[in-house]
């Protein structure tokens, strides 16, 4: 799991099913660490940071193109 989603690599949310959250479809954030549980520990671009469970949860990496100059 590190190795597809690298400490400070970007992150997007699809889906998630918690009713507490005020994340939505297309959020994006920065993962901070992965816990023994294999949970991403992500620091939301909205302030909150809130693990995801990929087992529960979807999202994906964010390519990080720069633009051409």
């Amino acid at each position: 799991m590190l190795q597809r989603f690298p400490i400070g690599s970007r992150i997007k949310l699809i889906k998630m099913d918690d009713p507490f959250s005020k994340l939505e479809k297309s959020d994006e954030g920065t993962v901070m660490f992965i816990d023994d549980m294999l949970n991403i520990h992500v620091k939301w671009d909205r302030g909150s940071s809130l693990a995801l469970l990929p087992e529960v949860d979807l999202f994906e990496a964010v390519s990080e193109n720069s633009p051409e100059e």
